[in-house]
């Protein structure tokens, strides 16, 4: 299995990594912007724009809309902040913003965690398995429903 190597960022590095990763991109790193990574960046499965509204919301000591978290994380996947888990309409913290890669999920439809995995030779794959169709792809996402370790 071929996969490539990074450096995965925790904590106050994640988030000061995914801020210079956005600023590099031309875009600011307000406040609320850090206050929506680290609400997102502190689930442990992935979270949806209303989940973490309500942990902004706690945060803020105000009510935040999750239409204004939809806008910030849709600026995130963008700029690889964060991942869209499509099966699951919810969000999870990029690890390594600093990366570019295609993405493969493994997500457990028993309790819902999602396990992110680089493997360059399935999405190369993929890539041209696409092109062949002729298809354009732009960025892979592939995601694989079963059970974790932990539930199987």
């Amino acid at each position: 299995m071929h996969a490539h190597d990074h450096h995965e960022h925790h904590g106050s590095d994640l988030t000061r990594a995914a801020q210079t990763t956005l600023e590099k991109s031309g875009e600011q790193w307000t406040a609320m912007r850090e206050r929506v990574f680290e609400a997102l960046a502190g689930f442990a499965k992935p979270a949806s724009a209303y989940d973490i509204a309500e942990a902004v919301s706690k945060i803020e000591g105000r009510r935040v809309a999750a239409n204004s978290v939809y806008r910030i994380l849709d600026l995130f996947v963008g700029a690889n902040l964060a991942h869209r888990v499509e099966s699951a309409n919810a969000y999870i913290a990029n690890a390594h913003p600093d990366c570019l890669h295609d993405c493969i999920f493994l997500v457990c439809d028993a309790c819902g965690q999602t396990t992110h995995i680089d493997d360059d030779s399935i999405t190369g794959s993929v890539r041209s398995a696409a092109k062949s169709a002729g298809f354009s792809p732009v960025r892979p996402v592939i995601e694989v429903r079963g059970k974790c370790g932990d539930c199987a």
